[in-house]
């Protein structure tokens, strides 16, 4: 990332991100913090220069399935989807985004021909991890839609890391044997990180990306957040070329090409965004993908840009293994000295502490008044330097827009504002002492 502060204008008015598994979630909510520098393809640098196995040059290699690429009318319409964990009344209501769960079965209804998922791993069912709880019925029911859909033939190809967590998920060999294409991509052989992104193609027009895993927790018991995009073949098949980097990665014996093949490239990016109006909103939107090598610069940067921030908000979410913060204060910004204020969500356990690794926030988005990023990555150098990560930037103009349509800058602030005032929120002084945040398994 670039660790040049932003323009006086650009005001940064919320960021959410996780430190690793179980570990912390950050919100900020700052003026004048810089954008991601990532624009378009990040082509990793390192690793020797090969054929991947495939011949001279690297050649496209389109899947089973793959609708045919024509010029299409698109009528772009993006929608923000969340993850609410159960137990939480407090989050309940208005504002909200669509339900995820709801939100994946609808766009599983549309799939005509093909859907292409990156996922760092699966497990949609209560039995990959153990647990017998009806919370799981949600990812059953995805599943199983997924089986339904191969059935009538649609096409499905899944990237995804290797190795998995989920060592005993039969979610991918129950597919496969419907038909399903899946590829392991042992990012951690080719670059020391892992697949990290968590997206969806759908017939070369319609995209999901955000923070969720292709896990029943992160229908129930995890709080997500990221956005779905219909009717938009052009960002769609924009990132459908990074799947297909992450395809290519996954085959016998593959390495690293030096540089990337011209056929990866994306024509969409930071200096030449999408630039359209979603559902009658002028827009421009691009997709800044990390792809498991870039530099380590990424600590001092975000430092930099906190140093020189007049004032701000840090929301961070604590996990039995959480990464210690900075001591900010919880009230106002003072005119001199800190220039933050954090507070710390904590996602009740209750009854639900037979669940491994749940109970937590885990969205992945920045906003400022004139953009937001809505991402995969956490906020740690690893997840800049050696692992894959996908995030949707986008811009919509308040005063090209409708009566009564709101630009997705403002929701996304007044999802990280009901957040922030929610008694879920409390002083980072406090660090969660006696809170029911610790979870058991």
């Amino acid at each position: 990332m670039s660790t040049r502060a932003g323009p006086p204008e650009l005001q940064v008015l919320g960021l959410l991100a996780m430190l690793g598994l179980g570990t912390v979630t950050l919100t900020y909510l700052l003026w004048q913090l810089p954008l991601l520098s990532t624009g378009g393809r990040a082509h990793p640098q390192g690793g020797p220069a090969g054929s991947w196995g495939l011949g001279s040059s690297l050649a496209w290699e389109p899947l089973g399935g793959e609708p045919q690429q024509q010029p299409q009318k698109d009528s772009c319409r993006l929608n923000l989807v969340e993850s609410i964990p159960q137990d939480l009344p407090s989050l309940t209501g208005s504002p909200s985004a669509q339900p995820l769960a709801q939100a994946w079965l609808q766009l599983l209804d549309a799939a005509q021909e093909s859907i292409h998922v990156a996922s760092f791993y699966w497990s949609l069912t209560g039995p990959d991890i153990g647990v017998n709880d009806s919370s799981s019925q949600l990812g059953e029911a995805l599943l199983q839609k997924l089986e339904q859909l191969l059935d009538r033939n649609v096409s499905l190809a899944v990237a995804t890391s290797s190795p998995t967590l989920a060592r005993k998920s039969t979610d991918l060999q129950v597919l496969a044997a419907r038909g399903a294409q899946v590829r392991r991509v042992p990012l951690g052989r080719l670059t020391g990180g892992v697949l990290h992104s968590k997206f969806w193609v759908v017939d070369g027009r319609h995209v999901y990306v955000g923070s969720a895993n292709m896990d029943w927790r992160s229908l129930t018991q995890v709080k997500e957040l990221g956005t779905i995009i219909y009717n938009c073949s052009r960002l769609a098949q924009d990132l459908e070329k990074t799947f297909q980097t992450y395809w290519v990665l996954g085959a016998p014996e593959a390495v690293l090409p030096k540089p990337w093949p011209r056929n990866f490239s994306s024509h969409i990016n930071r200096f030449q965004p999408l630039r359209d109006h979603f559902d009658g909103v002028p827009t421009t939107a691009y997709f800044s993908v990390l792809a498991g090598a870039g530099h380590s610069a990424a600590g001092g940067g975000h430092r930099q840009a906190c140093a020189g921030a007049p004032a701000g908000q840090l929301l961070a979410q604590h996990g039995p293994q959480h990464v210690p913060l900075p001591a900010v204060p919880a009230g106002p910004p003072q005119p001199r000295g800190q220039r933050l204020r954090g507070r710390v969500f904590i996602v009740p356990v209750g009854n639900h502490s037979s669940i491994p690794f749940s109970r937590a926030n885990h969205s992945k988005f920045m906003v400022t008044e004139k953009t937001a990023y809505i991402g995969t990555s956490n906020w740690s150098e690893d997840y800049f330097s050696s692992t894959s990560g996908v995030g949707l930037v986008v811009t919509q103009r308040a005063s090209g827009a409708q009566p009564g349509v709101t630009t997705v800058q403002k929701q996304l602030r007044q999802l990280f504002e009901r957040d922030w005032s929610s008694p879920y929120a409390v002083g980072l002084d406090g660090q969660a002492q006696g809170q029911d945040c610790v979870w058991q398994g």
